[in-house]
């Protein structure tokens, strides 16, 4: 439809503009890489948020709560107490580190060149797997909306995402993705409040029967028996608050904070914010699981594009269709973003001593891989993806992150082991029960497929518990220099000598 395309070019737009003015103001290798350290607190609460709330969120909340009832409401949950156990454990003691990149903070924390390359690896690896969604879902939203094919979406992502993190980097990026995150709030918002004000002016024959709207998928989920839906939600939500903890492109967002009170203060901000944007899609949700007809799991992703057509005729479904399309986009383009600059900084530091020119060549392989990996690969549900990758980052990169500002005792050997072996056993369980439900569809939500299509509740205690006995009994000791570390990571600021 031309009003979708339309808000889709304006979106497009203003963050170009936002990037000309990036521009302007990056200079130096700092802005490029952490913005100088000086974004305050709102603006990054802000810009966190905008990269943060991604296709699974914008889109795929309110598909599975469509598909699968209860069980879409556990992914809010989740993501949100992510924040609240990074709050907690890490978002000061990350700041006060003073490292560029997550492999920076390792190579603080345990001088090692393999275990530097093996972090390198993991973040790369996760964030092109965590572009692709992002590129698939602008492909469905295309589709859904507008007469294109799929395609034209991640060629306009790629076209957006590129000239923002190759001429402003970090400095630019954060204040386009805090414009974002007010661009999806109200791409949201207004049609939920037109949708519900419509529904209730209603006559009471007329509302649709809500009575049952989570009959299914209250007790049991999506297929098998209870026991099953209840380690799918425990197994889900363990790799969703642990999985923050490992993913670059939110962790380096607190190396821009000017110190470790502004970086707590910024992830208070960060879940008033979230709690706020995640209660517009689970009442889109609840409300298409009423109105919408029948949908199978595999297009539920579309329900809220399809949402405001089905309650208005005219003119005005399509202005909210349009309207919900271009905050798609929103997601799209800040989640990318924020994955290209974690990419390029990682990339640049591995192989280009971590100047600029680097810094723009990493964007640009930060975004062809992914890229070609959307056009081999077909849609996933785009919250199911998202979590995937959620949970390789909770076995791999998260234990190393905790025990890593939290134990003296972690040594480089125990580091490696755990970090490998969470990686491994996560990443083998996901391919075979992938492979078991494309055999045979629903048999990865039923029976003893279950742990392996949700591995997060075995495999990251395993990776915990590799890590703390290899590094207890292995051929190694802690480095010398941990506990000088350990007292900079947990030191106030105002607390340390002059």
């Amino acid at each position: 439809m031309t009003i979708s395309l339309a808000v889709i070019g304006v979106v497009c737009v203003v963050t170009w503009v936002i990037s000309v003015y990036g521009l302007r103001l990056s200079r130096t290798t700092s802005d490029f890489y952490v913005a100088s350290r000086r974004v305050p607190p709102w603006l990054n609460a802000s810009a966190i948020a905008g990269e943060y709330l991604s296709a699974a969120s914008f889109l795929g909340v309110a598909g599975l709560i469509l598909a699968y009832g209860t069980h879409g409401l556990w992914f809010p949950v989740g993501y949100t107490a992510g924040f609240l156990v990074l709050l907690v454990f890490v978002a000061a003691p990350l700041r006060r580190s003073g490292a560029y990149t997550i492999p920076d903070f390792v190579t603080l924390r345990l001088p090692s060149a393999p275990l530097r390359r093996l972090t390198a690896m993991i973040v790369v690896f996760t964030g092109w797997f965590y572009i692709v969604p992002q590129l698939h879902g602008s492909s469905l939203a295309l589709r859904a909306t507008t007469d294109l094919p799929g395609w034209v979406g991640p060629v306009i992502v790629v076209a957006v995402v590129l000239p923002i993190v190759m001429s402003g980097g970090m400095r630019s990026v954060t204040v386009a993705q805090a414009v974002q995150y007010w661009l999806k709030l109200s791409a949201l918002l207004i049609p939920t409040v037109f949708i519900l004000l419509r529904l209730g002016l209603l006559d009471a024959p007329a509302l649709p029967d809500a009575s049952a709207v989570f009959v299914s998928g209250l007790v049991e989920g999506p297929g098998g028996d209870g026991t099953a839906h209840l380690y799918r939600i425990l197994s889900l939500v363990a790799a969703l608050m642990l999985g923050t903890l490992g993913l670059s492109h939110v962790l380096v967002r607190f190396y821009t904070n000017p110190d470790g009170p502004s970086a707590r203060r910024t992830t208070l901000l960060l879940l008033a914010l979230l709690v706020g944007f995640y209660l517009l899609p689970v009442v889109l949700g609840v409300t298409a699981r009423a109105v919408l007809p029948t949908t199978s799991a595999d297009s539920s992703d579309q329900a809220i594009l399809h949402l405001p057509a089905t309650v208005f005729d005219g003119a005005t479904g399509d202005m909210l269709t349009a309207l919900v399309a271009g905050g798609a986009f929103a997601a799209f383009l800040s989640t990318a973003s924020g994955l290209v600059v974690s990419i390029s900084g990682v990339v640049s530091q591995e192989f280009f001593g971590g100047t600029v020119r680097g810094f723009r060549i990493g964007a640009m392989v930060a975004i062809v891989l992914p890229l070609i990996l959307t056009g081999l690969t077909s849609d996933l549900a785009l919250a199911g993806s998202v979590a995937m990758v959620f949970t390789f980052t909770a076995c791999s990169l998260a234990p190393v992150m905790l025990l890593g500002i939290w134990w003296r005792g972690l040594t480089t050997t125990g580091a490696l082991a755990g970090m490998l072996a969470g990686a491994s056993m996560c990443l083998v369980a996901l391919v075979i029960g992938i492979a078991l439900d494309s055999q045979t569809p629903g048999a990865g939500e039923s029976g003893l497929a279950v742990p392996l299509r949700y591995p997060a509740l075995w495999c990251i205690p395993f990776a915990f518990a590799v890590t703390v006995l290899v590094s207890r009994f292995g051929p190694t000791a802690p480095p010398v220099s941990a506990d000088e570390v350990l007292a900079r990571l947990h030191t106030p600021e105002r607390a340390r000598p002059t």
